[in-house]
């Protein structure tokens, strides 16, 4: 991305303006002033791609979808400099790679990775062993899974578990009420759902004691997932509208030296760059919603993890793991949501400098 738009900044500078030829050349104030101001453009520029280059590493390390992760570590590896730039397109490597792990073959490798995860061997052995044959079968026996196998594992399951006095457990009533209020009050709607599933009419305290043995697990899977596939759809739309941008503020400013018309190319490069800073804004704005959302994701599962540790329920030791994995995961979501209104804010910074600098 910093190629392209530098690239294109240079071919522009590369053009002698008008003034060039007259007595004298260029004054010496208004050349130290036109390579500063080129400096800072080309320094905002710089900035924009090494963070754009930062979010597909992000990418490449936590996408819910392989096909991405498996995407972005090729663009990481591209040797073309507008490899990043590129891959962020709205017709680029992502929005292709999205489109993969939206078919069938890579969605039901996506969900036995997920039940993985979320099916402790301690509490849904059958599932775990099926789920884990399954990952490594072929296509067919993946999709024989998702169809019927599943379900058949988490009969297999709870019959077991019937069957062993150690596994039965009877469900407290505070317990069921920690699930009702989880069923209105949880920060995440997936997990908001499988709480109500296990206390749909009907239910018994076997779908209590499976919430808590892997629901709750999964819709927090689930909700993270979410999150993340979210955001990265919504930041790669943002960075590739800033390159393009930043790609016109630059010509714009630019423009300036050897135009005609002196005051209508500082107007239009003061809208360039009032563009940019409007975008860079509602950004900024996105990305603290995001941090205020993350903070309280992080909050409610570190007190879920600590609540785990010490309730003498036996059905809580199984959301332990889960939860304290989860609290760690959108603490980091919220890291990088501060960190991400931190580029935009920067860059709105930048913009209004670039602003106040081609007014004259």
């Amino acid at each position: 991305m910093t190629c392209g738009v530098l690239a294109g900044a240079s071919a522009v500078a590369g053009t002698a303006p008008a003034w060039a030829d007259a007595p004298g050349g260029v004054p010496a104030a208004h050349s130290g002033t036109f390579a500063q101001d080129s400096d800072a453009a080309a320094l905002m520029t710089a900035e924009a791609a090494e963070r754009a280059r930062k979010e597909v590493l992000g990418y490449a390390m936590t996408n819910p979808y392989a096909e991405v992760r498996m995407s972005a570590w090729n663009a990481l590896r591209s040797d073309d400099p507008q490899a990043i730039e590129k891959w962020l397109a709205p017709d680029g490597g992502y929005a292709f790679a999205r489109t993969r792990a939206r078919s069938v073959r890579a969605r039901n490798k996506a969900y036995i990775e997920r039940v993985i995860r979320t099916h402790p061997a301690s509490y849904s052995p059958v599932v775990r062993a099926a789920a884990e044959e399954a990952l490594r079968g072929s296509f067919d026996e993946q999709a024989e899974f998702v169809r019927t196998g599943y379900a058949e594992a988490q009969k297999r399951d709870r019959a077991k578990r019937d069957a062993s006095a150690q596994h039965k457990q009877k469900v407290a009533a505070a317990a069921r009420e920690y699930v009702s209020r989880l069923a209105e009050e949880d920060p995440g709607e997936q997990v908001r759902t499988a709480a109500r599933w296990a206390l749909r009419p009907g239910a018994t305290d076997d779908d209590i004691a499976e919430f808590y043995g892997y629901g709750w697990a999964s819709g927090a899977t689930l909700d993270l997932e979410s999150h993340r596939s979210r955001i990265a759809d919504e930041e790669t739309l943002r960075h590739d509208k800033l390159t393009r941008l930043l790609r016109v503020a630059v010509a714009a400013e630019e423009a300036i030296k050897g135009a005609a018309d002196a005051a209508q190319a500082r107007a239009n490069a003061e809208r360039a760059w009032e563009a940019v800073a409007g975008h860079a804004d509602a950004a900024r704005k996105a990305w603290l919603a995001e941090q205020a959302a993350a903070e309280t994701q992080s909050k409610n599962w570190r007190a879920i993890a600590e609540k785990a540790k010490t309730s003498a329920d036996d059905l809580w030791k199984n959301i332990a793991g889960p939860a304290a994995a989860t609290g760690d995961a959108w603490a980091k979501e919220q890291a990088g949501a501060v960190e991400s209104a931190a580029f935009w804010q920067n860059m709105f910074d930048r913009a209004m400098e670039g602003q106040t600098r081609v007014k004259g």
